[in-house]
C-alpha cells in the first residue's frame, strides 16, 4: 500500500515532496505554513499560471515524472522571463488518482527541483488534492528588478524582430510521437523538456525590447498578439529561419521529399509551439547577440487596417496554418 501515494497519505507525501526543494534568497518563508512568504525586492510581483493535464499536456507513456517535472517549470518560468522579469518563486497543484505511484510524485518533484536550479527560483508551497485525472497547476512568480516590465503592445514601426532559443525541435518531437516513430533525441528531448533561454528576458528588458513573448502557440500566432497589441504589422523573412539539424532530420523521418525538408522544417519553425524560444522587438538601433536571430521587421498598418485583422505575412504573404488553441479539436 506504501507504493500509492493512497497508501503513503497526505501529509506524509507532502513532508516527502517538499524535503526536496532547497531554500533561495528569495524564499522568506518556504513550504510548511499556510502561505509561504517571498522577497520582491523591486516591490512589484510578475505572476503568471497554467496547468498540465495528463492526455492534454503529456502521456505517462512518452514522459517520465522528471520531464514532466522540468516541464511544468520550463513552461511557467518562460512566462516570466518574457516579461524580462528574473523567476523567484513557484507554487505548485498537484492532483492526481489515488493510485498513483509514491515514486512518480517523488521524480516529478526532482524534476521541478532541477528546474528551479537551472531557471534561478524555487518551489515555495502548493496544494495535493485527489483527481480521476492527473493535473498539475502551477503558479510561476518573478522579480523586475527595478525595470519596466517589457509587455505586448509596445512595439512601433520600422522596429526589428528578433528571436532567441529553439524553434519547431517540440513540435516535431510531438509528430514523432503521436506517430510512434523513432527520430533525433534532440527534438524528443525538447518536446519533454523544453529548455527555455531563461536569462535572455532580462537580458533583452536591459537592451531595450519594446514588446517581448515566449513563444509557446507558435510563431506566426504568438508574434499576431505582438501586432495586434501593439497596432502595428510585421513581416517575417523566411530565408532568416535556419532549421536545426535534427529538425532537418526530423521532417525527413516524417515524410518530407527531399526536396521539402527544407521548407516542412521551416514551417514546423514558423507554426510549432512549446519550444518557449521568446521572440522581442527592438528599436532599430540596437546591436543584437549572436545568440539573438533577426527574422523580420514591424511596419505601420496598411491605411484603413485595424490591427485585428492584420496578420503576421512571411515574405509578404500570409502564411495558414498552425498555431495552438487548447479549445480547438483535434
Amino acid at each position: 500500500m506504501m507504493t500509492t501515494i493512497e497508501g503513503l497519505g497526505e501529509f506524509a507525501l507532502i513532508t516527502r515532496v517538499t524535503s526536496q526543494f532547497p531554500r533561495t534568497a528569495d524564499v522568506i518563508l518556504g513550504p510548511g505554513d499556510d502561505a509561504a512568504v517571498v522577497a520582491s525586492p523591486d516591490g512589484r510581483t510578475v505572476a503568471s499560471t497554467d496547468l498540465l493535464v495528463e492526455g492534454r499536456h503529456f502521456k505517462r507513456e512518452w514522459s517520465t515524472a522528471r520531464d514532466v517535472g522540468h516541464r511544468a517549470v520550463a513552461q511557467n518560468y518562460a512566462d516570466i522571463m518574457a516579461m524580462g522579469a528574473r523567476p523567484t518563486g513557484m507554487l505548485i497543484g498537484f492532483a492526481a488518482p489515488p493510485d498513483l505511484p509514491v515514486v512518480w510524485a517523488e521524480e516529478f518533484t526532482a524534476g521541478a527541483r532541477d528546474e528551479c536550479a537551472l531557471a534561478g527560483g524555487a518551489v515555495v508551497g502548493g496544494d495535493m488534492v485527489g483527481s480521476d485525472v492527473l493535473t498539475i497547476a502551477v503558479t510561476a512568480l518573478g522579480d523586475l528588478e527595478g525595470r519596466s516590465p517589457v509587455r505586448r503592445d509596445g512595439a512601433g514601426p520600422g522596429e526589428i524582430v528578433a528571436y532567441t532559443g529553439h524553434l519547431g525541435l517540440s513540435a516535431a518531437g510531438l509528430a514523432l510521437l503521436d506517430q510512434g516513430l523513432e527520430g533525433p533525441g534532440e527534438c524528443l528531448d525538447e518536446h519533454r523538456r523544453p529548455s527555455p533561454p531563461y536569462t535572455a528576458g532580462p537580458e533583452a528588458a536591459r537592451l531595450g525590447a519594446t514588446a517581448m513573448l515566449d513563444v509557446s502557440d507558435g510563431l506566426l500566432q504568438d508574434l499576431g498578439h505582438i501586432a495586434a497589441s501593439s497596432g502595428v504589422a510585421i513581416d517575417l523573412e523566411s530565408e532568416a529561419f535556419s532549421p536545426a539539424p535534427a529538425l532537418l532530420e526530423a521532417v525527413r523521418v516524417l515524410g518530407a521529399p527531399e526536396g521539402k525538408a527544407l521548407d516542412a522544417a521551416r514551417r514546423l519553425m514558423l507554426s510549432g509551439g512549446e519550444d518557449h524560444a521568446l521572440a522581442a522587438v527592438f528599436p532599430s538601433e540596437v546591436e543584437l547577440p549572436d545568440h539573438w536571430r533577426r527574422v523580420g521587421a514591424t511596419r505601420s498598418l496598411p491605411e484603413g487596417a485595424r490591427s485585428g485583422d492584420v496578420r503576421v505575412t512571411v515574405d509578404g504573404t500570409v502564411m495558414d496554418g498552425g498555431g495552438w488553441d487548447h479549445f480547438r479539436r483535434g
